[in-house]
């Protein structure tokens, strides 16, 4: 694909797998210089050193629980001088915990999605928006879900946290008026990562099962989108893509 990135400084939230480790892998070959967060730290330690082995990648590396107001502002205020203009923001921490109606649900459970998904979300980019509108200049790629698009049952926390990463996206953009700063909302359908696993706390033949009937996208999939997105030129802004597996309709339930 070429180096269309080359100097360019991305963040990644929630890096250490799936779909946040892929668009790691895909920014990296493009030439861009790495900020990596997430909770797991061992596994950005061997991230990063792929990366720098594969494609002489330079690599930040932190933990990082974006849920922690007070960590996120702490991580981006120490950023070394040379990660601080951020180019490219990948808002992709986010869960889906549980899949129970409202009557029995775990109130944990909706505010650990909360937590993530909508408040995890901000909080990185209130630490990441300003410096882009003071350059006017920079792109925040927010890694939404078909979800988003409509409810299902047992999913409706998830749902409700994915339509307003949809609002928050747009909200964004007219923040961005007058600015060369792009926001781009990037709606996965099923991806098989670790996301059912975490859904089912970690019953593995369960979270098998949701991607038995058909072909699932893959980590790698999602991360091609976000460099298209990214390497568009200038004057061009992907508001929106939507993405399932060829087996999958938009029909989620």
């Amino acid at each position: 694909m070429g180096k269309k990135l080359y100097n360019k400084i991305a963040c990644v939230t929630g890096a250490s797998s799936g779909i946040g480790k892929a668009c790691a892998e895909a920014l990296a070959e493009a030439g861009a210089k790495l900020i990596l967060t997430a909770r797991r730290l061992e596994r950005l330690e061997e991230l990063a050193a792929d990366l720098n082995e594969r494609f002489g990648t330079v690599c930040y590396i932190t933990r990082l629980d974006v849920t922690d107001f007070t960590a996120v502002e702490q991580v981006f205020n120490l950023l070394p001088a040379e990660f601080q203009s951020i180019d490219i923001l990948v808002n992709n921490a986010g869960l889906a915990a549980g899949l129970d109606s409202i009557k029995d649900a775990s109130i944990n459970d909706w505010d650990d999605m909360i937590d993530t998904n909508i408040k995890g979300l901000m909080y990185v980019t209130k630490q990441v928006m300003p410096g882009m509108l003071n350059r006017k200049t920079g792109h925040i790629i927010n890694i939404g879900s078909i979800a988003g698009h409509q409810a299902y049952a047992g999913g409706s926390v998830y749902c409700a946290t994915k339509h307003a990463v949809k609002v928050l996206s747009r909200a964004m953009k007219l923040e961005a008026q007058g600015t060369r700063v792009r926001v781009t909302e990037i709606d996965p359908g099923m991806v098989e990562t670790e996301f059912s696993l975490v859904r089912f706390k970690g019953d593995a033949a369960r979270a098998a099962n949701v991607y038995a009937n058909l072909k699932p996208l893959i980590a790698e999939d999602i991360a091609d989108a976000v460099v298209y997105v990214a390497t568009r030129p200038e004057h061009v802004n992907v508001a929106e893509i939507t993405i399932t597996a060829t087996e999958q309709s938009m029909q989620i339930v």
